[in-house]
Formats: structure tokens, C-alpha cells, sequence
């Protein structure tokens, strides 16, 4: 499959945003001249593309996040906490959705903790599990975050397209969840992802 942006292919609008956006706008300091752009070289490595995007997109929605309090990744624990309703995830249980090891996400869950956004408690059928709940100052804050969630969303998708947008979606779920992707090629499951 391949994503096209407003009817170019990747790679071109790729390097004609990079162009213009970051490469025509540096000026020689000395001469006060602009530089010459150089071509933006097409990228083979899939996960580098994808990381450069990541980064990219998480500075777009933690900038709109901002006014809420919340990065993108405190928003996304507490929106997949806010999903389960009241069936609440177990920390190994949300760090496998996540796509997180356990010791990641426990360090992602502090800061919310110390907040009073979300509570670790004990599950009452096995004492070795910690259940994961919103408390209602969680609940109030991913509520007031949502607001410029969407926003962000509707901006995304304002400049990608809309159906660009749901494809590339399902791309990186097909990703992010592929058994295939957690082996080794000798079969066996390696180091989880960070």
C-alpha cells in the first residue's frame, strides 16, 4: 500500500516539506544570502522513517496538549485507562496494549500517580496484580486533555487527509501489534520493545 499526501507520493512530500519548510528558510549568516538547498535523500529504513515521523508527530500533539497539562503519553495511558470503562487494566495487561514493557510504563505511570490522576490498586482475586484506575481528577483530566486532543486530531487530519490519516492508522496498528515483529527470526521472542 502506498500513502499518498494531497496526491504526491511519500518520499516527494517527504523532501518538498523538508525543502521548504526547514532547508530554504537558513540563511548564511555571513553573507546574509540564503544557502542553496540540497535534496532531501529518500529513506529505505522503515523504522528510521517511522521514528523521524513519531518524533514529529509527538512534538505536534504535546504542543497542542500543553494547554491541558499532558504530554502525548500521559494522554494515551490515561485515554486507554478511560477505555476499559470499569473493567481496569492490570499494569501488564495495559503495558501489552501500549506496545510498552512493564518497567517503562510504571515509570510513565508516576507522575500520574503523584497527580492523583490515576490509583494503583490491588486486585482482589490475585494479590500479586496491580489494577490500574482513573480517579476522578483523572477522569476530569483526560476529559479537559481530550478537547485538545481533538483539535490536534482534526489539524492532522486537515493537512494529511482524512482517509490518508485512517489508512496510515491502520498501517502502524498492523505494526505496532504484529506477533511476527516481537521474534527473532530463529523464533524465538526478543528483548520487548521500550
Amino acid at each position: 500500500m502506498i500513502l499518498t499526501f494531497k496526491g504526491e507520493s511519500l518520499d516527494v512530500a517527504v523532501g518538498v516539506y523538508l525543502n521548504s519548510a526547514y532547508l530554504t528558510n537558513r540563511k548564511n549568516i555571513a553573507t546574509k544570502e540564503e544557502e542553496p538547498t540540497t535534496p532531501v535523500r529518500t529513506l529505505r529504513c522503515n523504522a528510521g522513517i517511522v521514528r523521524r515521523a513519531a518524533r514529529k508527530l509527538t512534538h505536534f500533539y504535546d504542543t497542542e496538549l500543553a494547554p491541558a497539562g499532558l504530554n502525548l503519553c500521559q494522554y494515551g495511558v490515561l485515554s486507554a485507562i478511560n477505555s476499559r470503562g470499569p473493567a481496569l487494566p492490570s499494569v501488564q495487561e495495559l503495558a501489552e496494549e501500549l506496545v510498552l514493557d512493564r518497567s517503562t510504563l510504571g515509570q510513565n505511570l508516576r507522575p500520574l500517580e503523584r497527580a492523583r490522576w490515576i490509583s494503583l490498586v490491588t486486585d482482589p482475586n490475585d494479590r500479586r496484580v496491580r489494577l490500574i484506575a482513573l480517579t476522578r481528577l483523572g477522569v476530569a483530566k483526560f476529559r479537559e486533555a481530550n478537547k485538545y486532543w481533538q483539535i490536534a486530531q482534526e489539524r492532522f487530519e486537515a493537512v494529511f487527509g482524512a482517509t490518508e490519516a485512517a489508512n496510515l492508522r491502520s498501517t502502524l496498528a498492523s505494526i505496532a501489534y504484529s506477533p511476527e515483529l516481537g521474534k527473532s527470526p530463529r523464533g524465538k521472542t526478543v528483548i520487548p520493545y521500550r
